[in-house]
Formats: structure tokens, sequence, C-alpha cells
């Protein structure tokens, strides 16, 4: 198994990148972070066949922080290679802002320099990746991310205050990072000759369109409306904004609709992909008698048993098809024929359905007619 060296382990990125490399199984790992000895992190570097060096300062007491945490770390470990004549495959974490004039892109700018010349001088395969707004699960809020602060703040009913809505950033999702990185340990990866890459999967956002989408995630308890799952974004910060809901607010009640006959409840809707609704029959029970022109639906009874029965508009013949939550089959509910579904067992009856549209009282599509 492949030794592989990760620094900076408890961070945002460090974290998840651990998480991945134990996930695959076919990695030896070493963590490095603030609270191990220089010794540790030198028997590690040396014994490494591969290092992440993740580590790094942004947040100082003291400006020369940034300098030892960022260019003088990475000059420790590449010095202590040189001496032992290793060439070590290494991977670092830059910033977009090494190309601005400050203290922290210095820092970041002088250990992209660094690891550059480790490589040149040394034929060692380096890969600087100069990362832009990275989100995602474990990221510490209200710190260097607005993401998580916005993510943070709005699933914990805090208020969320933006300067200029319109301003926009770049974004790069934590398992698209991940991705780019694991991808380095394969030898087809290795290229001396090439130092900079970068996540190829990037978004661009203003923080006005992130905060708005943040806050639909939080009213889809109430609308029940799902996000729209093929835009790639949306579904990544949909999952980021779902783990910074507090431990105790993982649940929520649904609306129940309770009558003598059992009870019906929406689940989930979508505006391109209908709704989910669950329905309760008691033993005995015929519910439906009506037919629909375009609104098609699904059944799929999970518990109990009954029969759906169906007949075409202007026919006189009944077809039956007999449902169990011991058999689980979907049975597909055409249009034109008036339909029902009949409790026939000795317990209540659970049935799951679908239709394709989001019911729209104003044009409902229901045509009482019995079957």
């Amino acid at each position: 198994m492949m030794k592989v060296l990760v620094t900076g382990s408890n961070g945002f990125i460090g974290k998840n990148l651990v998480a991945k490399l134990e996930e695959l199984k076919i990695y030896e790992i070493v963590t490095y972070d603030i609270n191990n000895t220089l010794e540790e992190l030198n028997k590690a570097v040396l014994e490494a066949e591969f290092i992440f060096h993740l580590a790094g300062v942004n947040r100082p007491t003291d400006i020369n922080e940034f300098y030892s945490g960022n260019s003088g770390l990475t000059g420790d470990i590449v010095r202590l290679l040189e001496k032992n004549k290793k060439n070590t495959p290494m991977l670092i974490t830059s910033s977009i802002q090494a190309e601005l004039d400050n203290d922290y892109g210095k820092s970041k700018k002088m250990a992209e320099e660094v690891l550059a010349t480790y490589g040149n001088k040394n034929n060692a395969p380096v890969y600087i990746f100069r990362l832009q707004n990275v989100f995602g699960k474990w990221c510490r809020p209200n710190y260097n991310s607005a993401v998580a602060t916005f993510c943070h703040n709005i699933a914990n009913e805090l208020e969320v205050w933006v300067a200029d809505e319109s301003r926009e950033v770049n974004l790069v999702y934590i398992d698209d990072v991940v991705e780019a990185f694991v991808s380095a340990l394969s030898e087809e990866s290795r290229d001396v000759n090439k130092q900079y890459y970068e996540v190829k999967v990037t978004y661009r956002k203003t923080l006005g369109e992130i905060v708005s989408l943040i806050n639909s995630f939080k009213k889809n308890r109430e609308t029940l409306r799902v996000p729209n799952m093929v835009d790639e974004f949306a579904k990544k910060l949909y999952s980021t904004y779902l783990s910074y809901l507090p431990e105790g607010s993982f649940s929520y009640p649904l609306k129940m609709n309770i009558d003598n006959r059992g009870s019906f409840t929406e689940f989930l809707k979508s505006d391109d992909r209908g709704q989910v609704s669950i329905n309760i029959s008691k033993p005995g029970i015929t519910k439906g008698n009506h037919w629909h022109h375009s609104k098609n639906e699904k059944f799929l009874v999970v518990s109990g048993e009954g029969v759906i029965k169906f007949r075409k508009v202007g026919s006189e013949e009944v077809t039956e098809y007999k449902v169990s939550g011991s058999k689980l089959e979907v049975v597909d509910i055409p249009v034109g024929y008036t339909h029902n579904i009949i409790n026939t067992g000795d317990t209540d009856m659970v049935t799951v359905m679908w239709v394709n549209e989001v019911f729209n009282p104003e044009k409902p599509d229901t045509i009482f007619l019995e079957v």
C-alpha cells in the first residue's frame, strides 16, 4: 500500500481528503496537524511516497505567521526531502490570492515557488492547485467561507448580511476538489513538466444568487418543493446546506389530511417531476373512482393488501390488479381510465403515489366516475 502523508488533516479539505482515502482502502494514510510534533512531521515526510501538503495559515494573530505557516513550512518539508535525496511527489493547496499584493497572497506565492523549484531541481512531480472558494460539508462557518456562513446562519435562524449581492465569486465543490487530488496519486498523472493544476468543475455565481438559493432550501420544508437536481450547483449546494442543519432539526412534520377512510399526505413536489404522496386506507375502504385527461400516476402499495380496478371510459370491462406490501409492484394509472384502490386486508394499506404534476386546484384534471 502506498504511504500517503496529509498535512492539515483536521482542516476542511484535509478531513474530506482523508475520508475519501480511507474509503478507498488502498492507501496507508499518515496525518499531520497542528497538534503533532515537528519530529512526527519529519518522520512522516521521509517515509511518505506521496505528500498532500494542505496545512497553512489564513487567519494569523501576527502577519509573520502567514510566511512561517505557508511558505516557511513548505520550505522546511522541501529541504528535508532534498537533504535526504528524495524526490517524493507533492501536492500543495495554494489560493487565487497568490496573484494579489497582500501578505496571505505573497506567502502562498512563495510556497508555490519553493515547490516549483523543488520539482525542477529534483525531477519530482509537483501539483500546485490555486483553489477558489471551496464549499461543502465540514467547512467552518464564520471563518473564511461565505457559503459555509450562509448555510450555517440560514439553517440556524441567524441573520445573513451581504454587502453587495451582485458580487460574483468562483466556486468549487469539495468532492470535485478531492477527486482532482486523488487522481494525482496515479502514475498516469505524473508529469514533471506540468506544475499548475485546476479543479475542472467550477461555478460562477453572485452572492445574492447563493443566498436566495439557500433560503429556498429552507422554505422547501413548507412548500415540499425539492431543488432542481439537474442543476449541478444547486444539487451540491443543497447537500452542503443540509450538512449545517442543527442535529435536533433533521426532521420536520407533514400535514396529514385525515378522515374516517384513512389519510392522504403530500411528501415531495417538484416543478418538472410532479409530486409524491402517501395514502393510507383503512380496511374495506375504497378511494378514487375518478379519471384524468392528461394527469398520470404510479401506485406502489408498501404495506397491507388490496386491489386496484380500472375501467376505460366508455367501456363496461373492468380490469383488476391485486397489490400487496409483501410483493412490491408498481401499477401505472393511464389517462382515460377511471380507477379506484380498495383495501381488501385486515390492516391499514399504505400506498406511495406519484403523479406527474403538482396538484393545481384551478385545473385539477380529476373527473368523478365510478369504476
